[in-house]
């Protein structure tokens, strides 16, 4: 029975040319549709051959499909194919989890401004030529003036992240030798970045000081030696210690550096441009601040506080940022076009005083519970009435995320969704794997979708998703 059937299977051109699998050749490209289509034959052979039980299958529903059968059962297998792989490429998400920076959902979105300049930089750019001149500079040089407006610095140079940012820094400035540091600020981030493995990369020696949770000026002062090349001060950006605790802060540490001849290193984690306590939260550094207390280097984050791409930001003294940008390792981590295209529109915002409405993040963290809830109203109300499903609107909180603003939650507004015929994971994966598709969060057997973290503009994709995920299985 096994050979009858397996003689009865399509050949690969029939499944190539079927009218729900030709289409995928221009949208994957033909070897790829060809390999599933072969491993789809290859899997189907393997289960019916005799080796494998094959005689099981006589009496199932396969045992009695023709050639035709088994091409429309392929055919929608390699479909299947095409939808797994295209969950494996990036796509467009609506982030409904309520944290504002979602490290796994990319941080901080970018605004209006700056998805335009990637689509316009996209082709050739002035990346590494100057205009007036037409000589060659180096990458990165058109925002010099912008952070120096900005931020009083001297010197700019942009790296991939901040991890890259710290390893060179340190080991541009302090190869072989110390660089003293609390260990209170021996700070550990995702993807097991952590600094006294940053340190041993560089090459730099650890010094570290005081305790976890207390150090004091003195520390430093009895650890300073004629190997000492920096003070370096790290803030906790993904942590708080509270209670007895004590730590040196930047204004504390330059006069120090000053009177001992050695580097002042600041890394202030989310990068900040504006200071969020007027938002009504707590104090985060900026860039300003660090720079105006003295200190040589100052390095940053791109993509949390400040709202732009994915990078490092390293300013400072002029003569410290040239150090740091000659290291051969800074053309191992520096940027592309399209993230100084995103970068410099970003800053134009902050340029311009629109940042705090301009730059998605600012305006998520600043956005009064009042206005989300009417965004969730007006949400609720394209939703409609759903048969199967249960629409509420509650007040909840959320975290800032990304590593920025730690144990901070802000309060906001949810839709709590319930299905009366699925459970919240089922309907949590239903809107992960819709065509629009929606990231929230599950808290008892409801699904929370949280306007804190979703763009205005996707309101009314959010209520089409909703619908979506109710009927579509």
């Amino acid at each position: 029975m096994s050979s009858d059937i397996l003689s009865r299977l399509p050949p690969v051109q029939d499944l190539l040319s079927h009218l729900t699998v030709e289409p995928l050749i221009a949208e994957h490209g033909r070897e790829v549709v060809l390999g599933w289509v072969r491993e789809v034959l290859d899997q189907t052979r393997q289960r019916l051959s005799p080796s494998n039980g094959a005689s099981s299958s006589e009496g199932t529903p396969q045992a009695s499909l023709d050639r035709a059968g088994w091409t429309e059962l392929l055919a929608e297998q390699v479909q299947q194919q095409a939808r797994a792989a295209d969950l494996q490429q990036l796509s467009r998400v609506i982030n409904a989890t309520g944290v504002v920076l979602h490290t796994g959902l990319g941080r901080a979105p970018l605004s209006v401004a700056a998805r335009q300049a990637l689509s316009e930089l996209g082709g050739h750019c002035n990346v590494e030529v100057d205009l007036a001149t037409a000589e060659r500079r180096y990458r990165g040089h058109q925002l010099e003036a912008t952070f120096r407006a900005l931020t009083g610095c001297e010197d700019v140079l942009i790296v991939n992240n901040n991890a890259a940012a710290t390893l060179l820094t340190l080991q541009a400035l302090c190869a072989g030798r110390e660089v003293v540091i609390s260990r209170g600020q021996l700070i550990e981030i995702g993807g097991s970045f952590r600094l006294p493995e940053i340190f041993s990369l560089s090459g730099a020696v650890l010094r570290e000081i005081g305790t976890t949770n207390r150090t004091h000026v003195g520390d430093y002062q009895a650890a300073i030696t004629a190997n000492t090349a920096a003070i370096m001060h790290v803030h906790p950006s993904n942590y708080r210690v509270i209670g007895f605790s004590e730590t040196p802060s930047i204004e504390d540490l330059v006069p120090l550096a000053r009177k001992h001849g050695v580097i002042a290193i600041d890394d202030i984690g989310s990068g900040a441009l504006v200071d969020v306590a007027d938002f009504g939260l707590p104090a985060e550094p900026t860039f300003q601040q660090s720079l105006a207390a003295g200190a040589d280097v100052v390095l940053g984050s791109g993509d949390k506080l400040l709202g732009g791409p994915q990078c490092g930001i390293i300013l400072g003294k002029r003569e410290v940022v040239e150090r740091i940008r000659q290291h051969p390792l800074a053309r191992a981590v520096r940027v592309g076009k399209l993230t100084l295209a995103a970068l410099q529109a970003t800053l134009d915002a902050y340029l311009r005083g629109t940042a705090a409405t301009e730059i998605p993040t600012l305006a998520m963290l600043s956005a009064s519970v009042e206005s989300l809830r009417l965004r969730a109203r007006q949400v609720a109300d394209e939703i409609g009435a759903l048969p199967d499903c249960r629409v509420e609107i509650a007040n909840e909180t959320a975290a800032v995320g990304g590593g920025s603003l730690p144990g901070v939650d802000l309060p906001t507004v949810v839709l709590r969704l319930r299905s009366q015929s699925m459970s919240a994971d089922e309907f949590s994966r239903r809107f992960r794997l819709g065509s629009i598709r929606v990231f929230g969060r599950i808290q008892h057997d409801d699904v929370l979708l949280d306007l804190r973290s979703v763009l205005p503009e996707d309101d009314s994709l959010l209520a089409l998703a909703v619908r979506c995920a109710v009927s579509n299985p």
